[in-house]
């Protein structure tokens, strides 16, 4: 038995609420797992033809924000070039109904699986005839690979048993496994690129907050004035600096706090593994540059504000000391008149 799996994850603000999906148990997890993990909830489903089959297409969410489109298909040959063609099919279709359900055409991520399953020894017998197509798989390339490359990229590789082994790159993964039951290996794949998503979608917001507060500083300067802001300004400017750094904390930090409750069981690993391949760590390191640059920002913006309302009320204050010694000194005036006539 030989089939792909292709799922398309993307942006989409104001997605409606739909059933939770009971998490699929990874091989041996604990008994907390299903809580643990963060829930898909179920928007509907579409049948489509592909190459005279009628597959359903299960669209589902990851509230609030992103949707997710997956669909599983047969094939013959999973080591063949037909392969890369029917998963080209495959994402094309989900593309076009994730893009039908608000989905942002950049902030998406797509990701393959093939699976072999049925056949009968260990898998690195499989792996030396077919090494090539299996990298191509992996990185979805047509052209030829290099051997060197072919090797880099059966380097991540991950076993359970003897007899099964799983295999992950930036596109896609390559399964073995004799029972073709892969359910939960497809969530934790899912969930994966879902976290990968919301770091790029957090990055893309935090660049929209720069550019901003660069357009801000470049007209001050081509005007030749100070940048002034308003209490309500600089509040405001805060308040979305602290929802973003709040947002980051609560969406990203319980993701990964969640997955290592699991703890050292093969779903930590392969998601560790998955992890590495994202890049995670250099997306989390991308992020807090920029909450740190925006802070910084912010935090000059403020002081220099502060600094210009205290000469303010200073000014204030003098003007206000010369009109009493005024009034004191007419005053005076006006008594020394009103005794001397």
């Amino acid at each position: 038995m030989q089939r792909i799996t292709s799922f398309v994850l993307a942006y989409a603000p104001r997605l409606l609420k739909g059933e939770t999906v009971a998490a699929r148990h990874p091989r041996n997890a604990p008994k907390y797992f299903e809580a643990s993990v963060p829930h898909q909830h179920i928007l509907g489903e579409e049948r489509r033809m592909v190459r005279g089959n009628e597959l359903i297409f299960f669209i589902r969410a990851y509230l609030p924000n992103v949707v997710l489109v997956e669909v599983t298909a047969p094939i013959e040959n999973a080591f063949s070039d037909d392969a890369l063609a029917l998963r080209s099919e495959l994402v094309n279709f989900a593309n076009d109904i994730t893009t039908s359900h608000g989905g942002h055409h950049n902030l998406r991520e797509e990701f393959s699986i093939a699976l072999v399953a049925g056949y009968k020894g260990s898998p690195e017998e499989l792996l030396r005839e077919h090494k090539a197509h299996i990298a191509s798989f992996l990185k979805s390339e047509t052209a030829t690979l290099d051997p060197q490359e072919v090797d880099y990229a059966l380097s991540f590789e991950l076993k359970y048993q003897k007899n099964d082994a799983v295999f992950i790159d930036w596109d896609g993964a390559f399964v073995f496994d004799p029972e073709g039951n892969i359910d939960a290996v497809v969530e934790l794949m899912e969930l994966a690129n879902f976290q990968l998503l919301q770091y790029r979608v957090l990055a893309s917001e935090l660049d929209e907050r720069l550019k901003k507060v660069a357009h801000l500083m470049q007209t001050s300067i081509l005007v030749h004035k100070p940048l002034k802001l308003t209490s309500r300004e600089v509040s405001q400017s805060f308040g979305e600096i602290i929802h973003v750094h709040a947002k980051s904390i609560v969406e990203f930090e319980a993701i990964e706090r969640e997955v290592k409750l699991i703890g050292e069981w093969y779903s930590a690993r392969l998601y560790d593994l998955l992890a590495k391949k994202f890049r995670l760590e250099s997306w989390k390191t991308l992020i807090k540059g920029k909450l740190d640059s925006l802070e910084n920002i912010y935090s000059l913006v403020s002081e220099n504000f502060g600094i210009s309302r205290i000469h303010r009320l200073e000014f204030v204050q003098i003007v206000a000391f010369f009109i009493l010694q005024i009034g004191w000194f007419t005053l005076i005036i006006l008594e020394f008149f009103y005794f001397t006539r």
